[in-house]
This record gives C-alpha cells, sequence and structure tokens, in this order.
C-alpha cells in the first residue's frame, strides 16, 4: 500500500479490459495502486451485471493486492461464502439490501474477511449506529449505484464530512467514495475526510491510455490540488 499520502485508491475492474485485466493489473501494481476494487451487481439490486467469483479467484493467484469486494446484489448472504473462499479481502455489503445488517456483518468477520458498509446516496447515517463496532470500512455512494457516467451527486461532500465527525470514536475505520470520483472531486473528498476513492472511467481508465501511467499523472495532481488548499 501506498503510505506517502493520507489516502488510498481503488482501481474498478469492471472499468478495464474485460479481455486483458491481467495487463491492467501489472500496470495499476507498477503506478502503486492501493487496492482492486471488485463490482458484483446481479440485475436486480441495480440495473446492471457485474463480476463473479471466478474472475477473483484467478485475479488473486496473480497479486497480493487487496481487492475489496462491493455487493450490489439481493440476497447477499447467500453469496458472501463464494467471495470469500474466492479471495475477498474486505466485503462491503449494502445496509439497503439486507433486513439483517449485523448478520451480515458478522457473517463475513466470522468467514475469516474484513467487513465494510455501503450506504446508497439517499440512506442516512444513522443506520450504522449497531455495527460500527464491528466494521473496518463504510462506502459511501456518491452516485446512485450501477449506473456509469453519472455525475457526482453535490450533497455527497457534506455526508463525508458528516461522517467523518462520525467516526471520530472509530478513527480506523476507512471511508471509502465509489461514483463521481473525478480529477476536480478527488481532493475535495478527500479534503472532507475520505480515505479510499474508487477511481474508474472518470479517473484512471481511459481508452487507450497505460492505466499505471495514468494512475501516476492522477495522484501527482490530487497531491498538488491538497497542497493548494492547505
Amino acid at each position: 500500500m501506498n503510505k506517502r499520502t493520507p489516502y488510498k485508491l481503488a482501481a474498478s475492474l469492471i472499468c478495464g479490459n474485460m479481455l486483458d485485466l491481467k495487463s491492467d493489473i501489472r500496470s495499476l501494481e507498477r503506478g502503486g495502486i492501493d487496492y482492486l476494487h471488485f463490482d458484483v451487481m446481479d440485475g436486480s439490486f441495480v440495473p446492471r451485471l457485474g463480476l463473479h467469483p471466478e474472475i477473483l479467484k484467478a485475479i488473486k493467484l496473480m497479486t497480493k493486492l487487496p481487492v475489496d469486494v462491493h455487493l450490489m446484489i439481493d440476497n447477499q448472504d447467500f453469496f458472501i461464502p463464494d467471495f470469500v473462499k474466492a479471495g475477498a479481502d474486505i466485503i462491503v455489503v449494502h445496509a439497503e439490501s439486507t433486513k439483517h445488517l449485523h448478520r451480515s456483518v458478522k457473517m463475513i468477520r466470522d468467514l475469516g474477511a474484513r467487513a465494510g458498509v455501503a450506504l446508497n446516496p439517499g440512506t442516512p447515517l444513522s443506520v450504522l449506529d449497531y455495527v460500527l463496532d464491528d466494521i473496518e470500512l463504510v462506502m459511501l455512494m456518491a452516485i446512485n449505484p450501477g449506473i456509469v457516467g453519472h455525475k457526482l451527486i453535490p450533497r455527497a461532500l457534506d455526508k463525508i464530512s458528516e461522517l467523518k465527525e462520525k467516526l471520530v470514536s472509530h478513527p480506523d475505520i476507512l471511508i471509502e467514495i465509489d461514483g463521481g470520483v473525478t480529477p476536480e472531486s478527488a481532493p475535495q473528498m478527500i479534503a472532507r475526510g475520505a480515505n479510499l476513492l474508487v477511481c474508474g472511467t472518470s479517473i484512471i481508465f481511459k481508452p487507450d491510455v497505460n492505466v499505471g501511467d495514468k494512475l501516476i499523472e492522477v495522484r501527482a495532481n490530487i497531491d498538488r490540488r491538497l497542497a493548494e488548499m492547505q
């Protein structure tokens, strides 16, 4: 993991080259990526289909990078064991997808992975109140999930600040932002308290551009913008 900065970057693999993910991952390793972000979608909880555990298993055989698996699916408890077995380091479940959030979190931990909770833009932070002692990450969706290319919901920046304040007594919990991460918004998100940003087509995955080289450029630009904001 990158130790130079107060934030980490996660590459959204669903935005990569599905026919040559190995090359993308090697390039991301050279560029200093901190996490790989693995989107799982079922066409029901969100209107898209995503990645599956066999892909994750193959990825974990070729890299030691930590992978956070984002479950945007119904019946998520049924699939948690499959993704832990495939090698997930962190599994992030949506609070909106379960009637028993604590049970889902406990299942992840009991199976040996780290647990995170994702919140859609309209979901209040109060749903976290009784699981904060059991999770290591909160993911805030800054767009409505499952839709490629949607713009940042401006109110999401205030929600980052509110979550940062809520986590004062849990300083080790990561604040991850998924959606709307651009060269312009990333420094604002970090300044508000985010420390893990999911990077997709709006920031590192560009046509005919080496993703590792782009990652280095993006991190340098974020660092410059953060220095200017101080």
